[in-house]
């Protein structure tokens, strides 16, 4: 047996499980197309056989203030053994009216169980959606009783009138011969002192989530989920401008570049990009009835391997584990988990970190500028803000397997162009930007590298907001988004490629808005929008759906077009939408 269990490693059952016909089928209806509901391209969490047990959170809670709804949550007793995995899954529907997007969060003995936002309704229309989050890895924490609370603060009145309603429910789908017990993490830790639940508050780079935990002597592997959702005066980070830029392109200042650090007792620990989320109020609301942007309902965390730290982390003394936003200009909300293994057959586990080249770098990005004004005051130009980074992590600890040498070494950037048009009868600023990491996770027994893991992210956005301004006043204001979320993975065991998975989600969408002389809305025109998800990897599952709308209803739908037989085939064990999974990291 290889020392590690490597043998034990989950990617061996997964081949095992395929080679069985171990398929997802699990699957929301298409959407219809007419319809004027939420509709997306998006994939449910993939289900092992067998039949789940259900713990309902809450039913029909209706949310028309700005209070949280309390629940009580206990394990299932009649599915107490092992879990294959573990699902949450809820619905939210909201009233025909008038009401903004909401931040909506479930928790759980102070950890995040969901994280997303809501859509707004029409007049006319009272959306209803379901959203799905794979929660496998957090079933150390899903063996206790607790508390748990959802909050979607909302403002009714005689302006505001959508009322939101929500059910959530888990669903405990037990091991058996044909679905492998989940090898889970033994331990989950919520940052942040609310012992039910909420979000920091990050108003500036320096604000801090952060806790300081004494953990158990022997962790092995560490992982850090990190939310990060921008708000306020950051909603729109993504169009910002240096503050020197601000006045003449009329523009929010504090600069676009935004990016979560991670930190262990004040050093610096890894880097969590932040996704460029539009939610459904933002820029044109109709652009996103009845598609939402990418995750928009349904965000995902970023997982940061922290498993160098893991000698450090088990000496037995407090530790701060940290979270802030490069950047932040009032605010981010933000929320995180700290996942923990730990070494079953040692009492104590000790190391140290040998190498950290991110400590010293400060996020700091290269800031060019192309504006010119011409006597007639018309201004044009580009504002660009780039930056690139190298780092590598490195850390050991002595196991009960042998001195484990864990290195994370990632390449992380963020490349953005404003061009700006502006004269007395237009506004136009187009965004073009790119968010990336590549990052390998490597694990060597001594000199003998026994699995290793690359991820690459790319988040590509581009905006296109063009106001004119009319003879007789009224103006125009046309926009256009482009908006992608792709992932690669690929784990290696004992210098073999054992799995590949790619997600490729992205969202096309525009519409014009027309205001009279005294900035009224008076009509808009031009709607329509394309979504298309894509998930194949190396054991045979492939997904492909698309969807296309105009004027706010469904035109056209695919699913499967491009897939063997034309079917979309998952492996339960899979993450289509691209969520953590820990069973695919290195020491598994």
């Amino acid at each position: 047996m290889v020392p590690g269990g490597l043998f034990r490693h989950p990617a061996v059952f997964v081949l095992a499980a395929t080679l069985a016909g171990g398929f997802a089928t699990h699957a929301l209806a298409d959407p219809v197309v007419g319809s004027t509901n939420v509709a997306t391209a998006d994939p449910t969490v993939p289900r092992p056989p067998g039949q789940p047990c259900v713990v309902t959170l809450f039913t029909n809670v209706t949310f028309d203030d700005f209070n949280a709804r309390p629940y009580s949550y206990a394990p299932p007793t009649s599915c107490s053994g092992a879990w294959s995995k573990v699902v949450l899954e809820a619905d939210f529907s909201v009233t025909a009216g008038r009401q903004y997007d909401r931040t909506a969060t479930l928790w759980l003995g102070g950890v995040n169980l969901y994280f997303g936002t809501t859509q707004e309704p029409s007049a006319t229309v009272s959306p209803a959606w379901h959203v799905e989050r794979d929660l496998t890895d957090y079933a150390a924490l899903l063996r206790s009783a607790g508390q748990g609370q959802a909050i979607i603060g909302n403002l009714v009145d005689s302006t505001y009138t959508g009322v939101i309603h929500g059910t959530a429910r888990l669903l405990f789908y037990p091991a058996s011969a044909r679905a492998r017990a989940a090898d889970a993490p033994d331990a989950v830790y919520a940052l942040g002192s609310d012992p039910i639940g909420s979000t920091a508050t990050l108003n500036t780079s320096t604000d801090k989530l952060a806790r300081t935990l004494t953990l158990p002597t022997n962790v092995e592997r560490a992982y850090l989920d990190v939310f990060t959702q921008s708000q306020s005066g950051d909603e729109f980070w993504y169009t910002c401008v240096p503050d020197a830029y601000a006045a003449e392109t009329d523009e929010c200042g504090g600069g676009n570049f935004r990016e979560a650090e991670i930190s262990i007792d004040g050093q610096p620990a890894g880097v969590a990009p932040v996704y460029p989320w539009v939610y459904t109020g933002g820029i044109d609301p109709y652009m996103w009835r009845p598609t939402p942007g990418v995750q928009t309902l349904n965000f995902l965390p970023y997982r940061v391997d922290l498993t160098p730290f893991a000698g450090q982390l088990s000496d037995g003394k407090p530790h701060e584990v940290a979270v802030q936003v490069a950047g932040a200009n009032g605010y981010f909300a933000a929320t995180a988990a700290l996942l923990i293994y730990r070494d079953a057959q040692a009492k104590k586990v000790t190391g140290a970190i040998t190498r950290n080249t991110l400590t010293g770098q400060a996020p700091t990005p290269t800031i060019g500028n192309t504006l010119v004004t011409d006597s007639s005051g018309n201004l044009s130009g580009d504002i660009t803000t780039r930056i690139d980074r190298h780092f590598v992590i490195e850390g050991y600890a002595n196991t009960s397997h042998g001195r484990i040498t864990s290195t994370v070494t990632q390449n992380t950037g963020f490349d953005d162009t404003q061009t700006f048009t502006i004269n007395s009868s237009t506004y136009r600023q187009q965004t073009a930007q790119r968010t990336w990491t590549d990052t390998t996770s490597q694990s060597r027994l001594g000199n003998f590298l026994t699995a290793e893991r690359h991820e690459h992210f790319n988040y590509p956005f581009s905006l296109d907001y063009n106001q004119q301004l009319a003879s007789d006043g009224s103006t125009s204001a046309a926009s256009t988004v482009h908006q992608g979320y792709r992932q690669h993975d690929e784990l290696r065991l004992l210098g073999l490629t054992v799995y590949g998975a790619s997600v490729d989600n992205t969202i096309d969408t525009q519409d014009a808005l027309v205001f009279d002389a005294s900035g009224n809305l008076t009509s808009h025109n031009g709607q329509q929008s394309a979504q298309a998800f894509v998930f194949h990897d190396t054991l045979g599952s492939c997904y492909r759906a698309s969807l296309a709308t105009q004027a706010g209803a469904v035109t056209s739908t695919n699913s499967g077009k491009g897939c063997p037989d034309g079917t979309n085939r998952v492996s339960w064990f899979a993450h289509p939408d691209g969520s953590p999974d820990s069973s695919l990291l290195p020491g598994r």
